[in-house]
């Protein structure tokens, strides 16, 4: 199992509309690609020098070849939806691979 981790830190004064976009819109439409089998949205509690408020949210896929799969066909297209949010945020991606659960 592989994890697809998106970093995000976004500006306090487009936070709340952030967030609701998120939660309503963008992390479903992530699971409708059908490439996740489920997504964790977290809150970072250490706060950055930069300000903001930072989100970890995981979304969880059984390869890299799915993953893949949502790069070439998805990414492009649900990236495109954050402009709306264009500045206001920083983000960064880093792929996990599961090694244990318990």
């Amino acid at each position: 199992m592989y994890i697809y981790n998106v970093t995000i830190n976004i500006e306090e004064n487009v936070h709340d509309e952030w967030l609701t976009w998120m939660k309503d819109e963008h992390i479903p439409d992530m699971l409708s690609t059908g490439k996740f089998t489920k997504a964790l949205m977290t809150k970072v509690l250490v706060e950055e020098e930069m300000g903001g408020i930072t989100y970890s949210v995981q979304y969880t896929t059984n390869s890299k070849e799915t993953l893949q799969q949502y790069y070439d066909q998805d990414a492009n297209r649900l990236r495109a939806e954050a402009d709306r949010f264009a500045g206001k945020f920083v983000a960064f991606r880093t792929e996990l691979e599961i090694v244990s659960e318990h």
